[in-house]
């Protein structure tokens, strides 16, 4: 580790399928898999599922920005999600599942902010983008048995049919940026 290390805030469905693709990459210190961008303080997963809180599923990525750019963090981030559907991810659906970017400063809204510009402009995605951007006011950690889900269920059906083609795919495209293993 070089430098000040920062975070990065991102809800791009299940928290369980960022958290195992954020695992493999280089730089990356520590994710937290969590709640934020709602409006009811430490809510539950249940509270969440209810959809009344506002909060989306995300993972709080802790990073060393002299090892992985913020800009690498997000082109992750949209390569393995779909963020052109509103409020869902595959099967799983509801504002809990929203594409959404929380901010923790200035530089990083323009960064993604850039960034969603350029995805727009080559049309990377057949349709729109809907990824909200917004600045964080809180985090808030999910429940333990959350954390490290899919090294700990990688034979549970929902980890074998949806987060492994995730994690299989960031392993092909951003092979140079993987952590080694041992």
């Amino acid at each position: 580790m070089d430098g000040q290390l920062e975070k990065a805030t991102l809800g791009g469905g299940c928290f369980w399928c960022l958290e195992a693709v954020y695992q493999e990459l280089e730089g990356v210190e520590e994710i937290v898999s969590g709640y934020a961008g709602g409006h009811v303080p430490n809510p539950t997963y249940e509270q969440v599922c209810e959809k009344k809180t506002g909060h989306a599923e995300v993972v709080q990525v802790t990073f060393d920005p002299s090892r992985v750019s913020y800009r690498e963090i997000l082109e992750i981030f949209f390569a393995t999600h779909d963020p052109t559907t509103l409020n869902r991810q595959g099967n799983d659906v509801g504002p809990q599942y929203r594409s959404i970017i929380l901010t923790h400063d200035e530089n990083q809204r323009r960064v993604a902010t850039d960034l969603l510009a350029e995805l727009a402009a080559e049309r990377a995605f057949e349709d729109p983008i809907v990824t909200e951007i917004v600045p964080l006011t809180e985090f808030y950690p999910a429940e333990l048995y959350h954390r490290n889900y899919y090294r700990q269920h990688r034979l549970q059906p929902y980890c074998t049919f949806v987060i492994s083609p995730k994690v299989a795919k960031i392993r092909k495209k951003f092979a140079n940026r993987l952590k080694t293993r041992t």
